[in-house]
């Protein structure tokens, strides 16, 4: 067993076996700055990590000259351009992992089925399995959309701890795509208690007329949403009632799924 790390302040910090601290610490101030919207400062990320100031320094000027971060004018740190690249080749691998669940949904109820990930303040589709009808549909496998006016941002929001959520909104300017869409932040809370209470959520037109769309939320650590999706006429009260369960074990066995891939990868050998 290896000697425990010693921080900047002369304490002895313990390290998990076979892991390496300085990219944990890394990887642990690259998912603050998300938590926090993409953009901080050094005080704040001190203050969320607990680390000390002279660490996050380094870290961070290391990030920067990677192109993971950068800064700002004002002195603050954002996540930088590079991570664009990793963030769409993993949601891509995420989404052919998925098709399979996917594809089962649409022989279950024909109508198409799709998975989201939160990507900063937005939403990312990164798979798609078509419904049993042909119908144009605006959702696309690499297409970002605000959460505000989808199933699955609304089941997302609802999902995450409450200061992730109103982060989030901070940075969502409510558009109003159609007449439908929710516009009023004080409504829009209200509609996320409603997701919270039934489980799941429901688009009635607010991104597309015509289109309704219903949404569950992966409960894990992967930041997702399964989701049906078609026509008004044909996403009946009915088949809703019907869809939520088949959506909720979707959900499930992907995270069982994600669970045991990620079980296998840690035990496995360096």
């Amino acid at each position: 067993m290896r000697k425990a790390d010693i921080g900047d302040g002369g304490e002895a910090a313990p390290a998990r076996s076979g892991t390496v601290q300085s990219v944990e610490r890394a990887i642990d101030l690259l998912e603050a700055m998300t938590d926090a919207g993409g953009t901080v400062g050094l005080s704040q990320l001190a203050a969320t990590s607990g680390l000390p100031l002279p660490t996050i320094y380094r870290l961070m000027r290391t990030l920067v000259g990677r192109g993971y971060v950068r800064q700002e004018s004002s002195r603050e740190y954002a996540l930088g351009p590079r991570l664009v690249r990793l963030g769409d080749t993993a949601g891509r691998l995420v989404g052919v992992w998925a098709m399979p669940r996917l594809t089962e949904l649409v022989d279950a109820i024909g109508e198409t089925a799709n998975l989201a990930l939160m990507e900063g303040a937005q939403v990312v589709y990164v798979a798609q399995a078509p419904g049993r009808h042909s119908m144009r549909m605006f959702t696309e496998v690499g297409r970002r959309v605000s959460p505000h006016c989808t199933a699955v941002g609304k089941a997302l929001l609802a999902q995450m701890p409450a200061e992730r959520t109103r982060e989030i909104l901070r940075h969502t300017d409510l558009v109003a795509h159609t007449d439908n869409t929710i516009t009023d932040l004080g409504a829009f809370e209200r509609e996320l208690d409603r997701v919270r209470e039934a489980g799941y959520a429901v688009d009635e037109g607010e991104q597309e007329l015509g289109v309704r769309c219903v949404a569950v939320a992966l409960d894990g650590s992967l930041p997702a949403a399964v989701s049906i999706s078609g026509p008004t006429t044909r996403m009946t009260d009915e088949l809703l009632r019907s869809a939520v369960p088949k959506l909720q074990a979707t959900a499930d066995v992907l995270v069982d799924e994600l669970a045991r891939q990620q079980t296998n990868g840690a035990s496995a050998p360096a």
